[in-house]
């Protein structure tokens, strides 16, 4: 029985060898074994990536074929997204099929915006679709900063655009930027017959819509330049010559506008006047278009004692049922010294300054003037440029100049100031009337002619010059004097009665209040 059994052990554990002993795995084969699926959680990836290599990339422990879902060539949506592979072995009786699985990120997209830079635009250009014009890569929505329909300031400036796409899913929203160059608007150059120019004349005035813009310009044919006359007021044209402007703001230049006036006027035409004509009725305001006024008593830099009063005024102590300046129904220029109060003194200082000027002609101004101790009457000029030179570079010119009571013979002084020349060391000429005239006796024509180079006065006649200046009247002067009569700038008339002040002195007792100043007419010829 021992040597039985022994032996039934032999054969089976030799049948074991052999394929198995039923007694031991219960009467089956072994099983097929799992292989090891390695699979490295790819890095992530941007919204249309086509799957491939580098994503499905997972590999097993022995020989077979892999089937991933989503297979390769997919793009896959943003977010986090389930990769799996099924691996079949190619051993199929010793090994089984496998799977596994990863989380790939799918990031949102950047949708490409396309945005070339625009071209420069001018000052008042309405943004629009030219300037406006971003595309992006997929469908969407543009929002533009600033606005279509906007007009942006001069200088560098920025546009900006939100884009938001319509899948918002896969792609973020983005923005963008352009950088669009604003240029000043050129100057428009206007000429009109209004304000009192006559027989072909101009008056010229320069604008620009550009805020804050200055405009420079010439009338001599040159190119303006921010080195060129500052545009202060209109002016008259009356001779043949080209204006030219230009405009700038932010230190950026506009185009150069010019404008050519031909007017071909004879020498000797009337071009512009002003002849205090009143039909009302009543005591009139001098022209508003015209005229306006230095007011308040500063003593103006001569120690005048007056308060100049403008049209309308009831500042004590103006007064607008006294006024200090009016036109009458006799057809003249009033300008009234008066004195309220003992001690006070009103008048009126009129000027053309930023409404009308001129440069080169001939100026009249009639006019009869008052001839007591301490009565100033003026009828002068000063250029437009004093605002930004002062005085005395803008340059002066004196056409009528009087002080205190009538002398025998009397007189008048025509003068030029400028830098280098005025007071003590001014150009200045005494004129002495005829015998039995006086300033204050008869209407007389104050005259002025201003041509390239030369000031002249004269009294009563063109033929009866008294005075001439030029640059070389400045030689002898020896202390640095400057010319400025033929700086390019045009000129602004001022008519005025001071009262008291270092040339004349105060008024006294044989000063007879109220007098007046009476002018006829203000008139401006060509050469």
């Amino acid at each position: 029985m021992r040597a039985q059994a022994i032996s039934l052990a032999a054969v089976c554990l030799s049948s074991l060898l052999m394929s198995g002993c039923g007694g031991v795995n219960g009467g089956g084969g072994n099983s097929p074994a799992m292989p090891v699926i390695t699979w490295t959680t790819p890095a992530a990836i941007t919204y249309g990536t086509v799957l491939g290599a580098t994503q499905l990339d997972a590999v097993a422990s022995v020989s077979g074929t892999f089937a991933y879902t989503p297979a390769a060539g997919a793009v896959l949506a943003a977010g986090s997204q389930i990769l799996s592979v099924t691996f079949t072995p190619a051993n199929t009786t010793d090994y089984k099929t496998a799977s596994a699985t990863v989380t790939l990120t799918v990031n949102q997209a950047v949708p490409v915006i396309t945005w070339a830079t625009p071209a420069a635009i001018t000052y008042g250009t309405v943004l629009g679709a030219t300037q406006l014009d971003a595309t992006a890569s997929v469908p969407g929505t543009f929002v533009y900063t600033p606005a279509a329909g906007g007009v942006l300031g001069v200088g560098s400036q920025t546009l900006a655009v939100a884009f938001t796409p319509a899948d918002t899913t896969d792609y973020t929203t983005t923005t963008a930027k352009v950088t669009l160059m604003v240029n000043t608007a050129a100057p428009t150059i206007t000429a009109s017959s209004q304000n009192d120019a006559q027989n072909g004349a101009a008056i010229v005035s320069l604008s620009d819509m550009t805020p804050n813009a200055l405009i420079y310009y010439t009338v001599d044919g040159t190119t303006p330049t921010a080195s060129s006359q500052q545009y202060q007021a209109p002016f008259l044209v009356a001779s043949n010559l080209a204006v030219k402007a230009t405009a700038i703001a932010a230190g950026n230049s506009s185009l150069v506008t010019s404008q050519i006036f031909s007017p071909n006027i004879p020498s000797g035409t009337l071009v512009w006047s002003d002849e205090f004509t009143n039909t009302s009725g009543a005591p009139a305001q001098p022209d508003p278009t015209v005229w306006t006024y230095d007011t308040g008593n500063t003593g103006f830099g001569n120690s005048e004692l007056e308060n100049y009063c403008a049209w309308g005024s009831s500042t004590s102590p103006c007064s607008t049922t006294s006024p200090s300046e009016y036109v009458g129904t006799d057809g003249y220029l009033h300008i009234e010294a008066q004195q309220p109060s003992p001690g006070v003194y009103t008048s009126a200082r009129l000027k053309t300054q930023g409404l009308f000027s001129f440069q080169y002609g001939r100026l009249e101004v009639r006019a009869l003037v008052p001839e007591a101790q301490g009565f100033w009457p003026a009828a002068w000029l000063l250029g437009n440029n004093i605002n930004n030179v002062n005085w005395p570079a803008c340059g002066e010119q004196d056409v009528l100049e009087r002080v205190n009571a009538a002398l025998s013979p009397d007189w008048n002084e025509g003068s030029v100031h400028g830098t280098g020349f005025t007071g003590g060391t001014g150009l200045g000429t005494q004129y002495n009337f005829p015998s039995g005239q006086t300033a204050g006796g008869q209407f007389h024509t104050y005259g002025m002619i201003w041509s390239p180079g030369s000031v002249q006065y004269y009294i009563d006649a063109p033929s009866n010059v008294y005075a001439t200046y030029t640059p070389s009247s400045l030689a002898p002067l020896n202390d640095g004097a400057v010319w400025p009569f033929d700086a390019g700038q045009s000129n602004f008339i001022i008519l005025n009665l001071a009262i008291g002040g270092s040339w004349p002195g105060p008024p006294d007792s044989s000063t007879p209040f109220p007098s007046e100043m009476l002018v006829d007419y203000v008139r401006i010829y060509t050469n």
